[in-house]
């Protein structure tokens, strides 16, 4: 995709969605484009501002770095260079640690990583995939380490980024300065590069 397949509005003249994005100004320091590419059409951005604030909101043990690990994850296994970057911005600037960050692909083994951390991120990636991969071990091992509260969130945050994956993908949306620079600093060592979303 040589270009993005819409460009985003402003949204300047949509007061609603000026308090909207508040949400994320705090958690990414910017207003993605995607959000803009949605306010074409107002009822879609407004409707996803609230389900990702309901989704990414915490009320069990579940941090918000480790959401935002779980959307990596998530994001990286389908494939959406876009989600990736600004997953893992969110992550750091939610407090992941920088080992999490440097080793999110080794969270099986690196001790970074505790067995309920590795638990939801076995279950992000086996969720993620098309066809879904989620086994009965997988499933077992999440109710081990998480009740089910905290794996309707869990579950939560995978479908979320299922949405945004495809919609950024197929939008080629253009990637803003912030989350490039944490794509190049925090994903490089992965071979990530912003690819259609430049």
């Amino acid at each position: 995709m040589s270009r993005p397949l819409i460009s985003p509005k402003d949204g300047n003249d949509d007061p609603e969605l000026q308090k909207l994005i508040t949400f994320y100004n705090e958690t990414l320091g910017f207003c993605p484009n995607s959000i803009l590419t949605m306010h074409h059409r107002p009822r879609i951005a407004h409707a996803f501002i609230e389900m990702n604030k309901a989704v990414m909101e915490n009320q069990g043990r579940i941090s918000s770095a480790l959401k935002r690990l779980i959307g990596y994850i998530s994001s990286n296994v389908a494939g959406c260079r876009y989600c990736q970057a600004h997953t893992i911005r969110a992550a750091e600037r939610y407090g992941a640690s920088a080992d999490q960050l440097e080793h999110i692909w080794e969270y099986k083994t690196h001790p970074a990583f505790s067995d309920a951390e590795r638990a939801a991120l076995d279950f992000a990636a086996a969720a993620s995939v098309v066809p879904n991969s989620v086994t009965d071990d997988i499933a077992e091992n999440l109710r081990k380490h998480w009740d089910e509260g905290e794996i309707v969130e869990i579950t939560g945050v995978v479908a979320l980024f299922g949405f945004l994956n495809r919609w950024n993908d197929s939008m080629g949306t253009t990637l803003e300065d912030g989350a490039l620079e944490s794509g190049e600093k925090l994903l490089s060592k992965d071979e990530w590069t912003p690819g259609k979303h430049r």
